[in-house]
């Protein structure tokens, strides 16, 4: 992989054609587009007014199993649009108008990765607090 825009979950993404001002990928997908890790499992994508809507169109959402969120798993799942993230600790507007942006590709701050991975708590999310530790990420 040369850059985040070669891997094969977010050109699946790309090809949905959603607003970039719009959505926000978070989960691992910060990590991944670091080049810190390259296997996220899939790409978690908080989508707000037209890029939900467009999003939409491609599924019916269910809920979501961590939060009070809608999401849509797309691409077999390797790709899940989500209505928020966590949204009793973060609005939605605030995780994609405070991203990161990494070749055009918004990215939730590192800080909301490391406090999600903490609160979640499972094997892969400790792994990948260390990678972020190692890389001097401490949260």
């Amino acid at each position: 992989m040369t850059t985040i825009l070669d891997h094969p979950y977010v050109q699946d993404l790309l090809s949905l054609g959603l607003p970039s001002a719009d959505y926000v990928i978070a989960g691992s997908g910060p990590l991944l587009a670091r080049g810190w890790i390259s296997d996220p499992g899939d790409i978690d994508v908080v989508a707000r007014g037209s890029a939900w809507r467009l999003a939409c169109a491609h599924g019916q959402p269910t809920d979501a199993p961590y939060s009070s969120v809608q999401r849509l798993q797309l691409f077999g799942g390797h790709v899940e649009v989500l209505d928020g993230w966590f949204p009793e600790l973060w609005p939605t507007d605030e995780l994609i108008d405070e991203a990161d942006v990494i070749h055009g590709i918004r990215f939730v701050r590192l800080a909301v990765v490391a406090a999600t991975k903490k609160m979640l708590h499972r094997p892969r999310d400790l792994e990948h607090l260390a990678i972020m530790a190692a890389h001097g990420c401490h949260a």
